[in-house]
This record gives C-alpha cells, sequence and structure tokens, in this order.
C-alpha cells in the first residue's frame, strides 16, 4: 500500500531513540498516522512541527498497519509565526482541537481547506479569530452534529437571530429567547452572516458555543476533555 499527498503535521508522539509516531491531516486521505525514522534529526526536526505543510510519502504492507511516512519536502508554517505567540497559540489549539475530534483515515475535503483559509490568516490578528470558531464549527459540521443558524427554531424568522438552543443546536430569535435567557446561548452576529467582523463579546461567546457542543457531543461520550492548546488560545485572546 502507498500513497502521496500533502499534510499539515497535527502532532508529533516521540518513538524510540530517534523516531516518532507523526499525525497528520490530508485532503485526499483524511488524518493518518505514520513512523517517521530519524525525526529527532537536524533536518526533520525543524520540519515535524504541528501546523507545518509536508509533501508525504505513506507506506505500509498491509492497510491496517501504521505505515512509514517519508517526507520530501515542506512548507513551514511554524517559522513566521514565531515571534507572534497569539497566532502560534491559534495555530496549535486548531492542530490540537482536529487531533481530538477527527477519526482517523475519512476524507474531510471541507475541513482540509478551511484548516488552509485558517493558517493563511494567522498573521491577520483582526480575521483568524473568527476563521478559529468556524473552523470548530465546521468540525462539528462534518461529524454529523452541525448546527443551524438559518432561521430561528420557534418562529421560523430568519433576522435578529441572537441565541442558541443548548438543546437542539439551532438558533433563537430575540423575540422568542426572551423568556429563557438564562437557559440559550449568545449567538455571536458574525455566524448568523457572512461576515468575519468581530462584535463585542462575539469571541469570547463564539469560543463558549463551539466548547459546549464539542464537549457534550464529541468530546465527553468519549471520555475526552477539549485540548490544552484550546485553553491557552482563549486565555491569550481574553488577555
Amino acid at each position: 500500500m502507498e500513497w502521496q499527498a500533502d499534510g499539515y503535521v497535527l502532532a508529533v508522539r516521540r518513538h524510540g531513540e530517534a523516531s516518532a509516531i507523526v499525525e497528520v491531516l490530508t485532503r485526499e486521505y483524511g488524518l493518518y498516522c505514520g513512523l517517521v525514522r530519524g525525526a529527532s534529526g537536524k533536518r526533520l526536526r525543524g520540519l515535524l512541527q504541528p501546523g507545518n505543510l509536508l509533501h508525504l510519502t505513506w507506506r505500509a504492507r498491509l492497510s491496517e498497519h501504521l505505515g512509514l511516512f517519508g517526507v520530501e519536502d515542506a512548507k513551514s508554517v511554524v517559522a513566521p509565526l514565531l515571534d507572534d505567540p497569539l497566532a502560534l497559540s491559534g495555530l496549535l489549539a486548531a492542530c490540537a482541537i482536529i487531533s481530538h475530534t477527527v477519526p482517523e483515515r475519512e476524507a474531510y475535503t471541507h475541513l482540509f481547506d478551511a484548516f488552509s483559509v485558517l493558517v493563511s490568516q494567522l498573521q491577520s490578528h483582526d480575521i483568524w479569530p473568527a476563521l478559529y470558531i468556524k473552523l470548530e464549527i465546521g468540525i462539528l459540521s462534518e461529524l454529523g452534529y452541525g448546527l443551524d443558524f438559518s432561521k430561528c427554531a420557534a418562529t421560523g424568522e430568519v433576522t435578529n437571530l441572537t441565541h442558541v438552543s443548548p438543546r437542539t443546536g439551532r438558533a433563537v430569535c430575540a423575540e422568542a429567547a426572551e423568556p429563557y435567557l438564562d437557559k440559550l446561548l449568545p449567538l455571536p452576529k458574525f455566524l448568523a452572516g457572512d461576515r468575519l467582523v468581530l462584535g463585542p463579546d462575539d469571541l469570547e461567546n463564539g469560543l463558549r458555543l463551539c466548547a459546549y457542543f464539542l464537549e457534550r457531543r464529541v468530546l465527553w461520550p468519549v471520555n475526552k476533555q477539549l485540548p490544552d492548546a484550546r485553553e491557552r488560545m482563549s486565555g491569550r485572546l481574553k488577555s
């Protein structure tokens, strides 16, 4: 068995003295793991960093085997962010949340594209946090837990959507939400429209909204928690 594809490094785990098990996200094959020999060497050590884009060759005798990764060339996403702790925290959080939630060996082309867009905008601090939240919304959708912000679940109204039902994941308009404000989740305005401009409290409300559904629908049922990298990013964004 063999394939070649570009893939973003999500996680690297040391294996033995000089090798590592590397987890990547590819457009064609989804999330894949493979062993990289000589990972601790000078050339590969700098390339095998979460967020970097590698051109990979995966080989195994049988498809169900772990397999070996060959790294032919790479594009460093991490290097331009080394002097930007906030953007770097966003990159590491995105890698970690995908690694924590997405099943292996299933192609999620929309998720790969969304991650690529996020990576391309990490140096734009007024844009990437909204893209990060949309990435998490996309993960929920890809896993079959899509949230619906198109119209009010109670009235069918398509404007003035202000909250989300924690039970159904559907939007609720201001009028219908009024009696239940203590039970509903605030809906950031940018999620109900096409703009990426964050209004007051949108960032905090967006991260809270995503965390609520990721925890209850994806992570907690399999005894997982939100990754530490996401918590660190959230803290940096609030400071």
